[in-house]
C-alpha cells in the first residue's frame, strides 16, 4: 500500500510539471519568443498538449468565458494540489500508522 501511495504522489507531482511546461511554452510561443519551427520545441509542446488537453477541455466546459484569458490550467493545478493535500492529510496517516 505504501508503494501505491508513493507512485500516485510521484505521478501527480510530475503531471503538475507537465501542465506548467505546457503553459510556459504556449506563452513563449504566443509572445514570439519561441517558434514552432524548432523540432525540440515543437515535440515538447506536442507532448505536453497531448497530456494536458483532455483534462483542460473537461475543465473548460464548466468555466465561464473570460474572453482571451484561459484559467483552465490554473484550475487544473489547483485540483492536482487539492488531491495531493487530501492524500497527505487523510491517506498517509492511515498507510503509515
Amino acid at each position: 500500500m505504501i508503494i501505491i501511495y508513493i507512485v500516485v504522489m510521484t505521478i501527480l507531482k510530475y503531471y503538475s510539471y507537465v501542465v506548467i511546461a505546457n503553459v510556459v511554452i504556449s506563452w513563449l510561443i504566443a509572445f514570439s519568443i519561441l517558434n514552432t519551427g524548432n523540432r525540440f520545441v515543437y515535440s515538447v509542446l506536442d507532448f505536453t498538449y497531448k497530456m494536458t488537453e483532455p483534462f483542460l477541455n473537461r475543465i473548460r466546459r464548466f468555466l465561464p468565458n473570460l474572453g482571451t484569458f484561459d484559467i483552465s490550467p490554473i484550475v487544473l493545478l489547483l485540483l492536482i494540489w487539492f488531491i495531493e493535500m487530501c492524500m497527505k492529510l487523510y491517506v498517509a496517516p492511515i498507510i503509515f500508522s
